[in-house]
């Protein structure tokens, strides 16, 4: 058995890996705003939630994000982006998981393999970018990328077994995507979520800082 922590255990990825994990017998512990009152973007409400919990887990798994957020789509072009937009990217899809990542060698096991996953986007990779527009939502997780990045540098130090990564699940079918999706094709959640656990379970120390898909491929930066 295996201890897991998903934050945003309410969300379409995060509920559906919760349940994944439960069905192979995993002690799951699920953090949400809706459950828990868990506010990612609220540094006194995450250093509570999380240094109130004892255990330490072998895997913690980022799952919060937003696509659009009161209401701001996806910018079209540069000329579309308002700071208010910007600015609330910023605070759900990377400083959310920057003030989760500050905790990751308290939840963290010591003495056996155990891996940080942060959910990331794949539009979020720079040198993947070839079409221009959703310069908020792009820019957030290309900051959240290097913070992982440097989480996965410190934590070797003291976590030699442990990996630290981002994740980009696929293209899933829930509410964050309903309006999105166009004609990508799309996995719902549970389909997503045994593919982010057969990527978690392969991955290893040496592997740790990097941006992975949801098959396993690493993603440029």
């Amino acid at each position: 058995m295996k201890r897991v922590l998903i934050i945003g255990a309410s969300g379409g990825v995060g509920g559906a890996v919760a349940a994944a994990c439960r069905a192979r017998g995993d002690a799951v512990t699920g953090l949400s705003r809706s459950a828990d009152g868990f506010e990612i973007t609220d540094e006194a409400s995450v250093d509570a939630h999380l240094g109130g919990l004892e255990a330490v887990f072998d895997l913690v798994l980022v799952a919060t994000g937003a696509l659009e957020i009161n209401g701001a789509a996806p910018e079209k072009s540069i000329k579309s982006v308002s700071a208010q937009a910007m600015m609330a990217q910023f605070a759900v899809n990377a400083l959310g998981p920057a003030l989760v990542l500050r905790h990751t060698g308290d939840l963290l096991a010591r003495d056996r393999p155990a891996v940080m996953a942060v959910l990331s986007a794949r539009v979020g990779s720079i040198g993947d970018n070839k079409i221009g527009g959703w310069i908020s939502y792009r820019s957030a997780k290309a900051a959240v990328n290097q913070i992982v990045h440097t989480t996965a540098i410190e934590l070797a130090r003291t976590h030699k077994q442990a990996t630290c990564v981002a994740l980009h699940p696929g293209t899933v079918a829930t509410p964050f995507t309903r309006k999105y999706l166009g004609r990508h094709p799309s996995v719902p959640p549970e389909e997503a979520a045994e593919n982010l656990l057969n990527v978690i379970g392969g991955l290893t120390p040496d592997q740790t800082g990097g941006f992975y898909d949801w098959q396993g491929k690493e993603v440029a930066w």
